[in-house]
């Protein structure tokens, strides 16, 4: 009887737990939604300029006077709810002042991320990725698994990059999150991959933009000769950079010669089809037997639950999710994928080093 009983409750409680975590789930959108009030009232920095913990009142009076979205009459109630819920998140801390005992909030490592005039700051990336241009083709995902298609598309009418064309104050936006994404990646491949750049004489970065992480790299490697790679309207606008030339052009046609090919969240971009004829071209740019393709970008875990997995295995699969919202065809690939890609776009020789963030380095060898 006892058995039976315990059985019963194990099964209660399992049950329990499925109806906890899909009310989890389904409001899981108010986090990201408290996160960028959090962002767009400037509570951060608010937080850092005091240099200490501090109260309600205290981050209400700054958002009259100093917030980058003024109010003359803040709602404290409403701010108190919303702070609530990010401590319970770990985005700030609270503690209560010993005489007083008011509520005091400070920041945390994640709340670090948030500071906008910080070296790195994700507080861009947070207003655009939130923001209910790139919201919008979230809600298109089960229409893109019935009937295929972009859902960018399906929510605006066009494509991402023409909507960018288009709308100035989304591209700024947009390249706002970009901008600070890539310093991230940067530094992170500056500090943990050195070793890999030796030996290179000429780098050519494929879609490398206004030419920021070739630039860096250069900066780090003087001896390297860089090359940024990009579509002729890109590089027009491209900043001088001492060691660092740009050159307009199109990674489907043809690509500059050079000792290495690197590429940045690139790949992921596109379909395999279009991934092999990169790569193909990539082949013909390097030299046979000591040239070699640089990939930052994301491999995937093995499917399945796997509590113990790395420490951005869950926002790895997201990014493929994202690709599917915002891209036009691209997706985030395992390593048998990747392996299955670059053999096919002639590189069967690869290694994948993993560093601490978000993408992995892939090197690829053509012998």
């Amino acid at each position: 009887m006892e058995k039976v009983d315990g059985k019963r409750r194990e099964e209660q409680e399992e049950r329990l737990q499925g109806q906890a975590d899909i009310w989890s789930h389904m409001f899981a959108f108010a986090d990201s939604m408290a996160l960028k009030c959090a962002v767009e009232l400037g509570i951060p920095d608010i937080i850092n300029s005091h240099g200490r913990p501090i109260t309600i009142s205290e981050i209400t009076d700054a958002i009259i006077t100093v917030s980058p979205v003024p109010s003359s009459s803040p709602d404290t109630n409403c701010l108190s709810r919303v702070m609530r819920l990010l401590v319970r998140k770990r985005i700030f801390s609270v503690q209560i002042h010993p005489e007083s005992g008011q509520t005091l909030y400070g920041l945390t490592p994640s709340s670090k991320w948030l500071l906008k005039d910080s070296e790195f700051s994700l507080a861009p990336m947070v207003l655009a990725e939130l923001h209910p241009w790139l919201i919008s083709p979230w809600n298109y995902l089960s229409k893109c698994v019935q009937e295929g298609g972009i859902a960018f598309e399906k929510a605006h009418g066009s494509e991402i990059w023409d909507f960018a064309l288009a709308n100035q104050d989304f591209n700024k936006l947009f390249n706002g999150g970009m901008a600070c994404t890539a310093k991230i990646v940067v530094n992170a491949i500056l500090v943990n991959y050195k070793e890999g750049f030796d030996g290179v004489g000429s780098i050519v970065d494929v879609g490398g933009g206004t030419g920021m992480m070739i630039g860096e790299i250069v900066k780090a490697h003087p001896r390297i000769q860089g090359i940024n790679f990009d579509l002729p309207h890109v590089v027009a606008t491209a900043p001088e950079c001492e060691g660092v030339a740009h050159v307009g052009g199109d990674m489907f046609v043809d690509i500059p010669h050079a000792d290495a090919v690197i590429m940045k969240w690139i790949m992921h971009d596109w379909s395999d089809k279009d991934c092999v004829r990169i790569l193909k071209n990539c082949r013909k740019a390097i030299p046979k037997e000591t040239g070699k393709v640089i990939i930052f970008d994301c491999v995937l875990p093995p499917d399945g639950p796997d509590d113990k997995g790395g420490l951005f295995d869950n926002t790895r699969l997201v990014f493929d999710l994202l690709m599917i919202a915002h891209s036009s065809g691209g997706k985030e690939r395992t390593e048998v994928e990747w392996k299955r890609l670059l053999k096919d776009g002639g590189f069967p020789s690869y290694k994948i080093i993993q560093i601490p963030a978000l993408l992995s380095i892939i090197e690829a060898y053509p012998e």
